[in-house]
Parts: structure tokens; sequence; C-alpha cells
């Protein structure tokens, strides 16, 4: 009898990305570089475990669950998180005891004991062997439970495809069943009530009703279609310009290796800029770039001005996030002031050319007097300047 494939809501994914990447991660088991996303979101899973580990409320004292954060934190080099330096692994941490301390506080008087945290089940169907682990499952009384998957990236609304698979996985599940009993012998039947996302950066949940028979059927109808490829051994890649320029098998994928016109055939695309000379193309896209330009101007104007009104200085898209930058410039109105008084100082040599740069540089300086410091202020006007910085949402 042949085996069952081994399956996750993970590696389906992967396949749906690109098969090629996914037969040189599972098929051929060439590891991909570390990540820090991964890192971090590992590091917070395992807080939310030690979080609940006690069979009954409270929490263990914050400081615990933060001396408990920093070990697990310190076990591990910057280079093995994956982050490109030092001072960015230092960001991470601060940002992950930000985001204890505010999951504490607003969960703290909650009483709640889940049934099971990191809750990992096998379950053999349809020729698969599919392994599911779920972060949290709450019991809600009368047999019902309650589905909770955290997620630590800056992506806040998700489809619900993941909690269908856990849905799945958990429906006639022998191992949820004996927990259940064992804690509430009473008990008979076991369902699914809800399930959701809890978005721990901003402490937000996306709750999401069972899905339907109907629904389910649809979707292991995709499971199925996407393990028969697999088995198969249906690889052939599928390029495209982000994944492929983030992918950590580039190097040795054949995508990369193939002619221009070999590519294109291979993504089944038409070259629909190939009757166009490359100074129209080059047009094209000085049109597209200022069109471009103008509705971001639009844009960055318009979310300054919210984010302003609102008072923050973050905030997320579906795909996108956005910081307020904010930049004090120092001006002067009266030039001509401001040049006599540096004479009157004996500073004007110190700038060289009086240049606002100039200036603000001495002015920050342990060479300028306090009283000359104060004299050159009074000339001085201060604007705050806000810019966004836009970056894409990280899974």
């Amino acid at each position: 009898m042949a085996a069952k494939l081994s399956f996750s809501y993970s590696k389906m994914t992967l396949y749906k990305e690109c098969p090629q990447k996914y037969k040189f991660r599972y098929i051929l088991k060439i590891p991909e570089k570390p990540k820090y996303y991964f890192a971090f979101g590992s590091a917070l899973h395992k807080v939310m475990e030690y979080l609940y580990s006690s069979l009954k409320p409270p929490f263990p004292p914050l400081e615990k669950v933060l001396a408990f954060f920093k070990a697990d934190w310190e076990s591990s080099t910057y280079e093995e998180k994956g982050y490109p330096s030092k001072l960015k692994e230092q960001e991470g941490y601060l940002e992950g005891i930000k985001i204890i301390e505010a999951y504490y506080k607003k969960h703290l008087q909650d009483e709640l004991s889940p049934l099971a945290t990191e809750f990992r089940t096998t379950v053999d169907i349809d020729g698969l062997s599919v392994i599911g682990i779920v972060d949290r499952i709450d019991y809600l009384g009368e047999g019902k439970v309650s589905i909770v998957d955290y997620k630590t990236g800056k992506k806040i609304n998700r489809e619900p495809d993941q909690l269908m698979m856990y849905q799945k996985l958990m429906t006639g599940n022998k191992d949820l069943e004996n927990i259940v009993k064992n804690r509430y012998p009473q008990t008979d039947n076991i369902e699914v009530s809800n399930m959701l996302f809890y978005h721990l950066p901003s402490l937000d949940s996306q709750t999401f009703e069972p899905a339907s028979e109907e629904e389910i059927k649809e979707f292991w109808s995709r499971v199925l279609t996407v393990a028969a490829d697999i088995k198969a051994g249906n690889f052939a890649p599928d390029p495209g310009e982000t994944k492929c320029r983030f992918c950590d098998y580039k190097d040795m994928c054949p995508v990369w290796k193939l002619s221009p016109s070999e590519l294109q055939e291979l993504r089944g695309q038409e070259n629909q800029e190939s009757a166009k000379s490359p100074m129209d193309i080059l047009s094209d896209k000085i049109d597209a770039y200022g069109k471009a330009l103008l509705e971001a101007e639009t844009l960055e104007g318009d979310i300054i001005a919210a984010m302003r009104k609102e008072d923050i200085n973050r905030h997320f898209g579906k795909e996108f996030e956005v910081s307020l930058l904010t930049e004090e410039k120092l001006d002067f109105k009266d030039k001509q002031k401001v040049v006599e008084t540096l004479k009157e100082f004996n500073l004007l040599g110190k700038t060289l050319v009086p240049t606002l740069g100039k200036i603000k540089e001495l002015l920050e300086s342990d060479f300028i007097k306090p009283e000359q410091r104060e004299a050159l202020l009074k000339l001085a006007r201060y604007s705050t300047e806000y810019k966004l910085n836009c970056s894409k949402t990280e899974e």
C-alpha cells in the first residue's frame, strides 16, 4: 500500500505559490533561509502558550512572562532569527514586549482556561495524512468549541481557508473529544461553534462562523486537487516578479536559466509590448510614473490628514502599512539679521557658508555658548513636516 502523502495547510499554500518552490522545500528538502517574521511569530506563540499553561487562571505574573520571552529570544542570535542586524533584532524584541504587555493588560481578567494550546493532530483522510496545529481551543459549553489562530504579521484581514482546514480536522476528532470529555464528562457531541484569527499586534480579531457542509466540500475539493498534483509530480515553476525576487531558491531555479522567449512561453503570457519601439515603451512608462506620482501625492495628503486627526503614527491596510514620520524644519525669516548675529559672535567662520544645515549643526554643537544659541534661536522659526513611510505587509 502506498504511503499517505503528508499534508498541511502551509504545504498547500506553498504549492499554490509555486510548485517548483514546493519541490525544493519538501521533495529535495533544501531548507529556506531564516526569516525574522517567522522567528518573531514563533516567539510570541510560545508566550501565548506560556500565558495559558496553568490549568486555572489567572495568568502568571507579568514579570515572569517577560522573563520567559527574554530567555527564549536570547536563545538564538539575530542571524539565526533572520534579522539583518543586531539593531533590527532589538527593535523586534521591543515590539514583542509591547505586544505582550498590551495583550496581558487586555485579557488578564478574562478568567479563560483553554481546552488546549498548540493542539497538534494528524488525521488520515482521502489518502492524505493531514497535520494540523491549532494555537488555542476554547470550550464554550454544551459541547461547543472555539478555534483560535494567532497572527503576528502586518496583515490583519485574511481569508478563512486555514480555519476551514482546522474545522475539517476537528470535526469528529478523537483526540479533541478525549480532552473535552476528560474535563467535562457529561458532554456528548462536540462541534466547532466559531473560529477566529487573533491579530496580536493590533489586539483585533476576525471571527468566522463555521463553514457550511457545502463550503467545506468545495474547500476540500481544492485541497485534493493540490494533493493530486503533488502526487503526480507536477512541479512546474510559476514565476512572478515579487515572489521570485525574494525566493531563496532563485539561483537554482530553472526559470532563471531560460531565455526571455522561453520564460515568456512558460508564464503563458502574450508579449503585449512586442509591437512597440523601445522609445514608445519608455514614454508609456514615464506617463504611468507621472500619473502614479500625482495620485500618490493626493493620497499621501489625505492619509496624513486623517492620521493626524486620529492622533496615530501607524496604521495597517489589508496589504500595506504606513508610519507617520515627522521632521522639524528650521528656517529664518530675516537671513541678513542671522548673518549679522553670527558676525557679532565671531561664529560666521564656523559655518563656512551660512546655510540652514550649517547653522543647525552649529546650534547643536558644544562649541556655541548658551547666550549665543539663545540669540540665534530668537531669530529661528521651526515647522513640522509630515511624511509617510509605506511598506508591503508581511504574512
